[in-house]
């Protein structure tokens, strides 16, 4: 890929001073004034570009790697040209991401509209409402009455911060996204088009029809939570909604009514998380996971994508299939159900069928 007008490469860091800034270490001090500007690829990787390993299946990439230094653990060194500068780190991933973040610091969080500094004159803002200072509402931007926005804080264009809400400092609201009756942290990221506390899903079967259970609790999230585009998280019904601190969600998921997300989490998208489950700290969720409504999800779970959970999973636990069963389980009988699907594909003369 052509390195792109959207985000233009840093003007330069000497390795040496990159290597500090990651809390690595630069394998050979005649690195040290060896200018990086990006990140990219291993197999792609250009002068002047950062790349990185994890195991020995990148070997091969490494005959097309052009790049101007690589970050691997010690182990792995045996693994790099001797003409590529390396920097040695215990977790590469996690450095790879530190130095991502360094060199474009301006895609770490919604796209703004560049010359807007203060708050735009087309801009609907209650007067009762506080914002304090260095707050920028954008053009098209709503902001109820009694709402509180903290300190550095951006409102995107065409978004709607409701009545009595309140914003910490140093957040990013991007472009269409609304948020009613919910207390959000300091340095939250919300991406474009989120929908965070309308009423959640919850009826009572009548004589003639379905009457609607009124939902009069609060979405709470935490400091330092990311949440994806197109996402919605429903408000409490009599309870809160939570979002523990540092829980990253990706675009498109469902987050119901009473909700109690924990602490880092990590939500991969189009999960859909049924009303008053509790999620446990430090669990992760693979794509389209579906969750029955009233389960409990211990602590550093991990469940595969396209998974079903229908109980409680215990802490510490990786699961998978639908219904959620113990990974392994799920995939010996995967690896059965593929087997016998071959057995019955073949004829008794041991010809495959057209």
């Amino acid at each position: 890929m052509e390195q792109n007008f959207f985000f233009l490469p840093h003007e330069g860091l000497r390795l040496a001073e990159l290597a500090e800034f990651l809390g690595a270490e630069l394998a050979d001090a005649d690195h040290a004034d060896v200018i990086v500007r990006s990140v990219a690829p291993i197999s792609r990787a250009r002068a002047g570009d950062v790349c990185y390993i994890l195991s020995r299946r990148n070997r091969e990439e490494f005959a097309t790697c052009e790049a101007s230094a690589v970050i691997c653990d010690k182990a792995l060194a045996d693994l790099v040209p001797p003409q590529l500068p390396v920097i040695f780190s215990s977790n590469p991933h996690a450095a790879f991401a530190m130095a991502g973040g360094l060199f474009y610091p301006a895609a770490l969080r919604p796209v703004a509209i560049p010359d807007e500094s203060e708050i735009a004159p087309s801009a609907v803002i209650d007067p009762t409402a506080k914002l304090e200072k260095g707050v920028i509402v954008e053009p098209l931007a709503v902001i109820g009455a009694h709402a509180e926005i903290g300190e550095g804080t951006r409102i995107g264009a065409n978004s709607v911060i409701g009545p009595k809400v309140k914003i910490g400092r140093d957040c990013s609201i991007a472009a269409g996204a609304s948020i009613l009756c919910a207390l959000i942290g300091n340095r939250v990221i919300i991406h474009n088009g989120v929908r965070i506390g309308q009423d959640g899903f919850g009826y009572a079967p009548g004589p003639g029809g379905m009457i609607k259970i009124v939902q009069i609790g609060r979405v709470i999230i935490q400091d330092n939570v990311e949440i994806g585009a197109n996402t919605t998280v429903d408000r409490g019904a009599m309870d809160d909604t939570v979002i523990g601190e540092g829980t990253k969600i990706d675009n498109q998921v469902q987050i119901g009514h009473n909700v109690q997300i924990g602490r880092h989490c990590a939500i991969v998208s189009q999960v859909g998380i049924a009303g008053s489950t509790k999620i446990g700290n430090g669990v992760q969720i693979g794509g389209q996971v579906g969750i029955k409504g009233h389960v409990t999800i211990g602590d550093g779970v991990q469940i595969a994508a396209k998974s079903g959970i229908m109980t409680d999973l215990a802490a510490g636990g990786q699961y998978g299939g639908i219904p959620a069963r113990p990974l392994k389980d799920y995939l010996r009988e995967a690896a059965q159900q593929v087997s016998k699907s071959k057995l019955r594909g073949r004829n008794p003369g041991g010809k495959q069928n057209d």
